[in-house]
């Protein structure tokens, strides 16, 4: 039986967008288990109110889910131990690199930002420098944990995953770089959580947005390096209003709360959702 989840981040109320894709894993579940997760390792820009309006929300829309949810903020020693396996195999570095400098040498050197993030793939900086010389600096301060994705890749080698619509992918996780793992004011990254989260919650089928497809390179590398199996995946298209543009939390007309409050039902707004997708 499928295992599927929905797992949003408590950073604004839940929109049209939301409610297609947590409808979309439920379906996908069948008669298996769907599992919510709330993602908040951000202590910054994750807010309670939005957790508690993300379960008032998805029960008024007519979902229901085991207790207890997982909630990211609650499981932090399982990145931490996540981490230090794979710095015990010496696939993580500190970096001391800041954004702004970042950026500045990746248009040095001609590069455009990746995709549609506008993030500029690290030039690997921090790689290079000599074991005294992360010493003294981590003696400074704290550093972001980025993995050395070329030494990943050659302990690894080639992989694959499987994805519904595109069929067999080969894994090419070098399109980011040496991603970071860990930050200097966030103990876990989006790459690692989302990982080990669908590893010990025994998640079999992964389905999100298109726009989440490039990260599964990320995550087919990481479920490798940390022995995990590997879901199926299923990434849906986007859920798009009149003008063409996909639903975002700024879109405040849109969210369930104010459909709510419109008097809108859950009928009206599932109604709403498969006439948009």
């Amino acid at each position: 039986m499928p295992v599927t989840r929905f797992a949003p981040s408590p950073t604004g109320y839940l929109h049209l967008g939301h409610a297609w894709s947590a409808l979309f894993a439920r379906e996908a579940a069948g008669d298996g288990t769907f599992l919510l997760r709330i993602e908040d390792i951000d202590p910054v820009r994750c807010k309670p109110e939005f957790t508690q309006s993300i379960f008032e929300d998805l029960r008024w829309l007519g979902l229901d889910w085991p207790e207890p949810v997982r909630i990211q903020s609650q499981h932090m020693n399982d990145y931490g131990a996540a981490l230090d396996k794979l710095r015990k195999r010496g696939l993580l570095y500190p970096c001391f690199c800041t954004r702004r400098e970042i950026e500045q040498n990746a248009q040095g050197a001609g590069q455009a930002p990746h995709a549609d993030d506008a993030a500029f793939i690290y030039p690997g900086t921090c790689r290079s420098l000599s074991a005294q010389e992360r010493a003294a600096k981590l003696a400074q301060g704290a550093a972001n944990w980025r993995l050395d994705i070329a030494a990943a890749q050659k302990i690894i080698g080639p992989l694959f995953w499987h994805d519904a619509v595109r069929g067999k992918i080969e894994a090419r996780p070098q399109m980011f770089g040496d991603v970071v793992l860990a930050r200097k004011d966030v103990a876990a990254s989006y790459h690692l959580s989302v990982t080990v989260d669908d590893h010990l919650q025994g998640i079999t089928l992964v389905t999100r947005g298109e726009d989440l497809f490039d990260s599964t390179h990320v995550h087919r590398l990481l479920q490798a390096l940390l022995g995990y199996e590997t879901p199926a995946y299923h990434h849906h298209p986007l859920l798009k209003g009149a003008d063409g543009r996909r639903f975002a939390k700024r879109d405040q007309s849109v969210t369930l709360r104010a459909l709510r409050a419109q008097g809108f039902t859950p009928e009206e707004v599932r109604e709403q959702i498969y006439l948009n997708r």
